[in-house]
């Protein structure tokens, strides 16, 4: 399990460093070959989307299953201190998973809203050519 979890790290990784170089200023040069670049790997990265719904049914499955152990007297140390490390595992994980479908729905959004806002560039310069 612990590569689906690396995986998922990486794509999030991957997904906010593209984030990233679409919203910086400054990189008007490169932003075309960032858009066609992100645009061809929005596709793959739908594939997050059920991957994520996964892992979110394996956090609550081992999570109904997991013995209960609320208090360090209702069984041993050793057994509690597992048990306290499962939870915040589980919670690590979420995050996780949060973070990876947030990213992809801002990578989706704002290729959007850049795609769009390059095909009013292009159009303002058609207009100011023609008008001159």
């Amino acid at each position: 399990m612990a590569l689906e979890w690396v995986m998922l790290g990486c794509a999030a990784g991957a997904e906010a460093v593209m984030l990233l170089l679409l919203t910086l200023p400054g990189l008007d040069p490169l932003r075309k070959g960032l858009i066609s670049v992100t645009e061809n790997l929005l596709k793959p990265f739908s594939s997050i989307v059920p991957f994520c719904i996964y892992l979110l049914m394996d956090i609550y499955w081992k999570y109904e299953t997991r013995t209960s152990c609320e208090s360090p007297d209702s069984c041993s140390p050793s057994e509690y201190l597992r048990f306290q490390k499962s939870v915040i595992k589980s919670q690590r994980n979420a995050l996780l998973i949060a973070a990876a479908l947030i990213f992809y729905w801002l990578l989706y959004s704002v290729t959007g809203l850049v795609v769009r806002v390059q095909q009013l560039k292009n159009q303002v310069d058609k207009l100011k050519e023609n008008s001159d």
